[in-house]
This record gives C-alpha cells, sequence and structure tokens, in this order.
C-alpha cells in the first residue's frame, strides 16, 4: 500500500504523537485527545498521529486523524494518503459503511492512483468481510461480486487481483451454497418441483462451483420420487461423466441401479441439453 510506510517512519512520529496527546482523551473533530487543536499542526504531523495510532490498532482514532487532513489541507498530497488510510482505519475497525465510503471518494478523486486499485478493493472487502452463514439475505454477496470483478478487471496486473479472483470463488460458491440450502429444504419436505428448480440453478448457473455434483445426485433424487426417470438417468449420466469419483455418483449408480436404471441420456429434456454441450467440451 503506497500510502503505508515502514515501521521506522511510525517510531518517528513520538514526539508529534507526545504533542497531539492528551492522557488518552478521544478526539473530537477539528481537535486531538483533549482537546488540542489541530489548526496548528502541519498536514504531515497530523498524518503521522493517525499511524501511530494504527500502530497501537486504535482504528477508530486513526480515522478521526486522517479524516482531519482531509478537511484541514484538502488539496495537498498528504489529503490523498489519509484519504487512503481513512478507508484501510475505519476497514480495520468493521466500520464497513464508512470504509466505503472513503474508498469510493478515493476512486472518484484520485481514479489513476497507484492507490486506486487498493481502494477498488477495500471497496470490495466491505462487503465480502459481511459475508457470513449461508442462511443469510445474499444481497452482500451479489455486492462483494460486483465490486471483486471491477478489480479483477480494471487491475488485472495488480497486486489485489489474485486475491480478489479467489475470494470471487469463494463467494460465488457461496451463491451456489445458498441455492443449494434451500433445494434441500424443499426436498424434505416433498417439494420436489420447487426442489428442483433450486437444484437446476446449481447445474445452470453454478457448474464450476463444488455443490454441482450433489445437486446432480438430488436432481436424481427428487425425478425419480416424480417418476420421471428420463430425467433421472440424464442427471446420472452426467454425474457418471464428470463426478465418476464422488460419493455422489456412487449414491446416483444405487438409486438407479435400484430400480433397474442407467446412468445414461434419455428423452429430450434440460438436462439432455446440458449432457449435450457437456460432451462436445462447452459444460465440464
Amino acid at each position: 500500500m503506497a500510502a503505508g510506510r515502514s515501521l521506522k517512519s511510525v517510531m518517528i512520529v513520538g514526539l508529534t504523537a507526545l504533542a497531539l496527546s492528551g492522557c488518552g482523551d478521544v478526539a473530537q473533530k477539528g481537535k486531538g485527545p483533549g482537546g488540542a487543536e489541530l489548526d496548528g499542526f502541519t498536514a504531515e504531523q497530523i498524518y503521522d498521529r493517525g499511524e501511530y495510532e494504527i500502530s497501537v490498532k486504535d482504528y477508530e482514532e486513526a480515522a478521526l486523524f486522517f479524516s482531519e487532513v482531509e478537511r484541514l489541507y484538502p488539496y495537498s498530497e498528504w489529503a490523498k494518503r489519509a484519504l487512503i488510510m481513512q478507508a484501510f482505519a475505519y476497514h480495520s475497525d468493521a466500520d464497513f459503511e464508512n470504509s466505503r465510503a472513503s474508498a469510493q471518494r478515493f476512486i472518484d478523486f484520485y481514479p489513476a492512483d497507484d492507490d486506486a486499485a487498493y481502494a477498488q478493493y477495500l471497496l470490495a472487502l466491505s462487503y465480502y468481510d459481511q459475508i457470513e452463514d449461508v442462511g443469510r439475505d445474499q444481497g452482500l454477496t451479489f455486492q462483494a461480486l460486483q465490486e471483486l470483478r471491477a478489480v479483477i478487471e480494471r487491475y488485472p496486473d495488480s497486486e489485489y487481483a489474485r486475491s480478489s479472483i479467489l475470494k470471487f470463488d469463494l463467494a460465488f460458491d457461496h451463491l451456489a451454497a445458498k441455492e443449494m440450502e434451500i433445494g434441500r429444504y424443499y426436498l424434505r419436505r416433498d417439494h420436489f418441483s420447487a426442489a428442483i428448480n433450486r437444484f437446476r440453478v446449481v447445474v445452470e448457473d453454478f457448474q464450476t462451483t463444488t455443490h454441482t455434483a450433489e445437486a446432480l445426485h438430488r436432481l436424481v433424487e427428487s425425478y425419480l420420487s416424480l417418476g420421471l426417470t428420463d430425467e433421472a438417468q440424464t442427471a446420472g449420466a452426467i454425474l457418471g461423466h464428470n463426478f465418476q469419483s464422488t460419493d455422489w455418483y456412487e449414491d446416483s449408480y444405487a438409486l438407479l441401479a435400484g430400480q433397474g436404471l442407467e446412468m445414461k441420456p434419455r428423452g429430450d429434456n434440460w438436462l439432455s441439453a446440458v449432457y449435450r454441450q457437456m460432451i462436445k467440451g462447452q459444460w465440464l
């Protein structure tokens, strides 16, 4: 991160920290801890105090100092540095909304700056780091995917592109997991058509995730329960082609064999179309 500096530079701020400190009191807008006026300090001095607060992991306090640099010296190089550090400090404090706002402001003001890639990455993380259990609303996951894609596409040569790709794949997998959870819920309650709709989404839209093999097996289960053997056999055929080493394949094979059925494409249905695409090398 271009705005960050060495540990040595952080240590040098000791005298400035003492000048700005006031027995650990919380800073207020326009003032340092203890109520000291900040107008008399240079942009660098206030910025250094922000770095000091980061070094002692008081991220909320650090964000206040960086915001004061931006307010008091809005057109300086220090203001630009302080803005990206403000976004970092807010994110470290899990204040994702303010981190996102600071990062977006940096991108808007300095789109060609070297730190624009990092600002975009922080923007993506402000959504990604809030993705928790599968059961929650997935709006944050969609937002994370959108912003991670922006890092990957706009800054492909940056140091953040690879991490964004990994996180994108995990977030994508998260969405598939949500579809699987809902599909299993319906399946347990014998709502087979509703379950099929969810598993179909995974097969068609999330085929690169870790959930595809199970989705195909659940389709075998669901279609057999409805007596739709052509679809069940075709789902089994796809499993046999791509996931023969999985337990899901073994389970589907047992289910189909138990009814005297084979794992091969049958009929003209959406799974048959998937199978044909797969054989042509368009779906793997």
